[in-house]
């Protein structure tokens, strides 16, 4: 009975261990392959969006210049 104890001490802690290992890697996966992109598709997004407004306010201040 005694050399139970340890075996299922330690097995117990494996599989802890296990799953807790399994969710930082799975939620460093996630933000390497989803998290990430996801902002530099944001930023991309907001980068075109000043450009849009940029052109658009010069636009609009030559066609004040020219009447």
């Amino acid at each position: 009975m005694s050399d139970l104890i340890p075996v299922v001490y330690y097995g117990g802690l494996v599989v802890l261990y296990f799953f807790w290992i399994y969710g930082i890697v799975s939620f460093g996966l996630d933000l390497k392959n989803k998290v990430v992109p996801g902002i530099k598709r944001y930023r991309r997004g907001r980068k075109r969006l000043d450009e849009k407004q940029t052109e658009e306010d010069e636009r609009a201040t030559k066609e004040r210049q020219l009447y």
